[in-house]
């Protein structure tokens, strides 16, 4: 495949191999070093005039840390194509900080949109590639082409191909989405919260005794979510409970709440680094 290079930030090195593998390309050399000082130092290796510019970097890990490497590569990148007609494509599955994609009337008037700052500090690069933006808004913070990829096609196999019952099952979600391509019955379920990642009660709104529930959302951070409404699930009589995410950010205790947690499984995509969270958690 000519004419293409991809390399590969810090943050899911795994992701940009398997993607590279796909392509049947070698990812680019790039050395990332770190200043006595916390500075990051980003070399590229390669020469990349007339190419197009792929680089593969994640919202997770050291998420500071992770967004300032990228904007140096793709610093790097566009003065050693000065000269040369060069698109800098960004693949950035897991957006950062996209849960700050609104100013909550509640809050203070000087509370930031954060996501959309990201957004115009990444509009150096010429095209963005992302998976299920927390919110359909923030496309519209860019001032640059981006293409919002979904993992529905992803789920609705997986939910075939591994639940037995699934024809008798009802897709349970945070927001009005989700149950028309597998025909099955839909269930909405809200969340009540005191303060962010805190979850104070969830209602549930339809009957689902008897039905395997599976519970589908975007992201999952703490889990206080996810975990609320399985037990609220199993309390009105669910058959079995399992958890479909897209982000599972997991960070500490989520991956423990959901291993005691009433989930036959919590489905999780790649976007995010998960092979060590398998290999601890079964429920994973």
């Amino acid at each position: 495949m000519p004419n293409i290079k991809i390399f590969s930030g810090s943050s899911h090195q795994d992701l940009s191999q398997k993607s590279a593998d796909r392509l049947g390309l070698e990812l680019g050399t790039v050395v990332t070093k770190k200043f006595s000082n916390q500075e990051t130092c980003v070399e590229i290796g390669e020469r990349v005039p007339t190419e197009d510019v792929y680089i593969v970097q994640s919202g997770c890990g050291e998420i500071n840390d992770n967004l300032m490497e990228l904007l140096i590569m793709v610093n790097a990148c566009k003065i050693a194509s000065a000269s040369w007609v060069t698109t800098v494509i960004l693949v950035m599955p897991c957006f950062q900080y996209a849960r700050q994609g609104k100013k909550d009337k509640k809050d203070k008037s000087q509370a930031p949109v954060s996501a959309k700052l990201v957004a115009n500090m990444l509009s150096v690069v010429d095209h963005n590639i992302t998976m299920d933006l927390h919110a359909s808004r923030i496309q519209g913070f860019f001032d640059i082409p981006v293409d919002n990829l979904y993992a529905e096609p992803a789920v609705i196999k997986w939910i075939r191909e591994n639940i037995s019952g699934w024809r008798n099952c009802t897709v349970v979600s945070p927001d009005v989405d989700g149950a028309r391509e597998l025909n099955v019955g839909f269930a909405l379920i809200h969340k009540g919260q005191k303060k962010a990642s805190e979850v104070d009660h969830v209602i549930l709104v339809r009957d689902v005794k008897g039905h395997v529930a599976i519970l589908v959302d975007d992201m999952a951070d703490t889990c206080g979510t996810i975990c609320h409404g399985a037990d609220k699930l199993l309390s009105a009589e669910a058959i079995l409970v399992y958890s479909i995410l897209t982000h599972g950010i997991f960070s500490s205790p989520a991956i423990s709440l959901i291993n005691n947690a009433c989930f036959e499984a919590a489905v999780v995509t790649n976007v995010l680094p998960q092979k060590d969270k398998m290999k601890h958690y079964s429920k994973i």
